[in-house]
């Protein structure tokens, strides 16, 4: 049940907010073409989707919590710890999501890119206007 372990609510919780995240950062870069738009967006969803392990001394000694994070948390805790290896791990799968990020941002925009236009002659287009000079109303049925 997923009310029963926080754990699983907190992901869905936060891969939710995330969405809206994502949503607002393609929105904020209209202003750009489409491809560095994408390629931005994409980068932003895998720095924030990237999941990453972490380690946590307990109280007793020589027991540790061990669990899953956001990478970015991760490498900021470990930078404010000065704990290497955290923040060596965490950077690792954070530039790897963001790296991942960009990739699915490129392959969006080939999969989706407009098609070369064909060119019309002029001898096309002089013939098309021979066949009818007057404009013809568009007729339903």
């Amino acid at each position: 049940m997923l009310f029963a372990n926080s754990s699983p609510l907190l992901w869905l919780s936060y891969y939710g907010l995330s969405l809206l995240v994502i949503v607002a950062v393609y929105f904020t870069l209209t202003c750009l073409p489409r491809l560095p738009r994408l390629v931005l967006t994409w980068t932003v969803a895998g720095a924030i989707w990237a999941p990453a392990t972490f380690r946590l001394p307990l109280i007793e000694e020589g027991e540790f919590y061990t669990g899953w994070a956001p990478s970015a948390m991760v490498a900021a805790v470990g930078f404010l710890e000065n704990n290497g290896s955290a923040l060596r791990g965490g950077l690792m799968w954070l530039v790897l999501g963001m790296a991942l990020g960009a990739l699915i941002g490129v392959a969006l925009w080939w999969w989706r890119r407009p098609n070369e236009a064909e060119y019309v002659t002029q001898e096309e287009e002089s013939d098309d206007e021979g066949e009818s000079p007057r404009r013809r109303e568009p007729v339903i049925g």
